[in-house]
């Protein structure tokens, strides 16, 4: 189980249409990359990688993702969350967002 942090909360809107990747890496961490398109028409992308345990150890939210599709952003995402979670391996909480 996955404990959110503000950052997910803050972007979630479960009445956006959203694709999703997760993925459960060798060493039990867990990514979640989702990309949905705004209202607007934005491509906005979320990123959150959770230790074994499910507590956040990294999550950003983009609100716009210039030039991008949602498969685009999608693959980005999930290659950012990897290198997040490589890289994080044993670290304290990180937590971004980019308005």
């Amino acid at each position: 189980m996955r404990i959110r942090g503000d950052i997910f909360w803050a972007w979630a809107d479960p009445t956006l249409h959203h694709r999703s990747h997760e993925e459960t890496l060798a060493d039990g961490s867990y990514v979640d990359v989702q990309v949905r398109l705004s209202r607007t028409g934005n491509t906005q992308m979320f990123i959150g990688v959770y230790a074994p345990n499910g507590m956040a150890l990294h999550e950003e939210a983009f609100e716009s993702r210039p030039g991008e599709s949602m498969t685009r952003a999608l693959a980005w995402g999930v290659g950012r969350a990897r290198r997040i979670a490589e890289d994080n391996s044993g670290a304290a909480v990180r937590r971004a967002s980019s308005r």
